[in-house]
């Protein structure tokens, strides 16, 4: 049963109408369907011509379904794609909304403070009752924001947790969200008219994965979204939104697409042995029903169709390989720019490096290290987790300080790898620094400041860091997975009639010896070709990871949904 508007709330303007009507074959749902257009524009002259290029033929409405996005709400990558990406589709032509919770916390309520109560409630059935929401709405950057409220969102904490862990109604949450999204192109008339039923829906990991399975399971039968198309994009795959199976009937779906997002525990991973590892699989579900599939990288499209990488879907994703796109993600070049970078004390230019040394010897005096060009600084920003590989670093910090070197690391996470840079740093206290922690104008530094970034990391579906090292000149060592496998691209000096080609080094297999022979390489081309590493510098400034050509990739893959027919059940 679809959502239904409060009673005695007024219809906004040109508002799609909705009838429910009772019978033997249960509520039954038809909209009203409007076509409209977008206002055309006007071709201007002069330099107006070149962003006129740039421009789509064929816009499309777009619909970002997000249980983050920045600047409102953000814990990490995701954050970011959904802040940045529909900015980029918009100023493409594009009509684009970014549907998210409206997180109340005490801390960052401010953020909310410019979009405003458009006045529509709807009551969503699910979890055994009504539960009505409401909708507020921002208008930045040529895009919709809507902000989907409800109690369950004013809490203090992040928006899956806080202090004591996971939120335990998080598959409540998150279903409102997907129920409210379904339901808002129909029903909010932004700028005058409501985006309508021929839309592209983004759905963002598990926290958005019921909207394919809701277009597919309560929408399409009933003759709604029948131009719709859907697009799962999937981020972190190890993140599924894994319920027990008892919770199926909260969902408001049907009872006959249970098997859509049935999933069963192997027995090696029942808690009991009276447990039938009987759950719900959130991602699942849209991984059957969503129309194409997207992943942040190429290299993170192939590793989720592996054993290895799949964590357990990797035979459902094989079987829709056809579908299967990366595109990798996009960095903020007004936020990370050295040429204007107000977090680091000197600015620099791929023409002029000079800035690059300056900020170096900043940070050595800063962490009160001393300051020598000629010693490579590594530096590490990330999360303190197993994914992130810090285990490996553990391992070889003692071999790796009987080197000639510098090394800096920022994050927060696992208290025993906190207590560890810590106490590292007592032991090391001429060449270690750790900042347990985050703080974004420290993060600025050390990616100006360092030589080399290094990623360790187990698996990384697309990576920001080495893209923001490379943006900074820091030459970036990583492991050969995912995202960084294709933004990193292996340093060869013999390769271009002698000028060589590269960005950084990669390294595999994931151990500690692989990981210190290349940092090894790297600090020996550092110290000893100098012209060698500034190519490599400037090499990995020139890459081009804008927003705006992820965006081009990704009004390919629109193209490719409206090829072929609608998932109809």
């Amino acid at each position: 049963m679809a959502p239904a508007r409060e009673p005695g709330v007024e219809a906004p303007a040109k508002e799609p109408k909705l009838s429910l009507v009772d019978g033997q074959q249960g509520m039954q749902e038809t909209h009203e369907r409007e076509e409209h257009s977008l206002p055309k524009r006007e071709i201007v002259a002069g330099a107006d011509m070149a962003r006129e290029r740039r421009h789509t033929k064929l816009s499309h409405n777009i619909i970002f379904v997000a249980a983050e996005a920045a600047p409102y709400s953000k814990t990490g990558g995701l954050g970011d794609v959904c802040g940045s990406l529909p900015i980029a589709l918009a100023a493409r032509g594009h009509r684009v909304m970014v549907i998210s919770p409206r997180y109340l916390n005490g801390v960052t309520d401010k953020k909310y403070s410019g979009a405003f109560d458009v006045q529509c409630r709807i009551k969503i059935i699910c979890f055994g009752g009504e539960h009505q929401v409401a909708f507020f709405h921002e208008y930045r950057a040529g895009v919709d924001w809507v902000f989907v409220d409800h109690p369950s969102y004013h809490r203090p904490g992040n928006p899956y947790g806080d202090t004591f862990g996971a939120f335990g109604d998080n598959q409540f949450r998150f279903t409102l969200l997907c129920h409210a999204a379904c339901e808002a192109p129909l029903v909010l008339p932004l700028g005058g008219f409501t985006y309508g039923e021929k839309c592209i829906f983004i759905a963002n990991d598990w926290h958005a994965s019921l909207v394919p399975v809701l277009i597919a399971a309560r929408y399409r039968p009933h003759g709604v979204y029948r131009d719709a198309r859907s697009i799962l994009s999937i981020h972190n795959l190890a993140h599924q939104g894994v319920e027990p199976g008892t919770t199926y009937g909260n969902l408001g779906l049907p009872a006959n697409w249970y098997g859509s997002l049935e999933w069963v525990f192997p027995t090696w991973a029942r808690k009991h042995a009276l447990d039938r590892g009987e759950a719900v699989n959130h991602l699942k579900g849209a991984i059957v029903t969503a129309d194409r599939i997207l992943t942040v990288s190429q290299g993170y499209a192939w590793e989720v169709t592996t054993t290895e990488g799949g964590w357990g879907l990797d035979e459902l994703l094989r079987s829709r390989k056809a579908v299967i796109n990366g595109i990798t993600n996009g960095i903020d070049i007004d936020e990370w720019n050295p040429a204007s970078d107000k977090h680091v004390p000197f600015q620099y230019s791929v023409e002029d490096l000079s800035g690059k040394a300056e900020c170096k010897a900043a940070l050595q005096l800063e962490l009160g290290l001393s300051v020598r060009p000629d010693v490579p600084l590594i530096g590490f920003i990330g999360r303190l987790d197993y994914q992130k590989g810090l285990d490996l670093i553990q391992a070889a910090l003692p071999e790796l300080m009987q080197e000639d070197v510098q090394l800096v690391m920022l994050g927060s996470g696992d208290p025993l790898i906190e207590s560890w840079m810590k106490m590292s740093e007592s032991t090391y206290k001429d060449r270690f620094r750790g900042w347990v922690g985050f703080s974004v104008p420290v993060a600025h530094k050390i990616t100006a400041g360092c030589d080399i970034l290094l990623m360790p990391s187990r698996f990384e579906p697309c990576g920001l860091n080495q893209l923001y090292a490379m943006r900074y000149g820091t030459v970036p060592v990583v492991h050969c997975t995912g995202g960084l496998r294709d933004t990193v691209e292996d340093f060869d000096p013999f390769a271009n009639e002698g000028e060589g080609v590269g960005t950084g080094w990669r390294f595999s297999p994931l151990s500690k010896e692989a990981m210190l022979g290349t940092l090894r390489i790297a600090m020996e081309t550092y110290r000893r070709y100098k012209s060698s590493w500034e190519g490599i510098m400037k090499r990995g400034m020139l890459q081009d990871y804008t927003w705006d050509n992820a965006a081009s990739q990704y009004e390919q893959v629109f193209e490719w949904a409206k090829i072929d027919a609608p998932y109809v059940p």
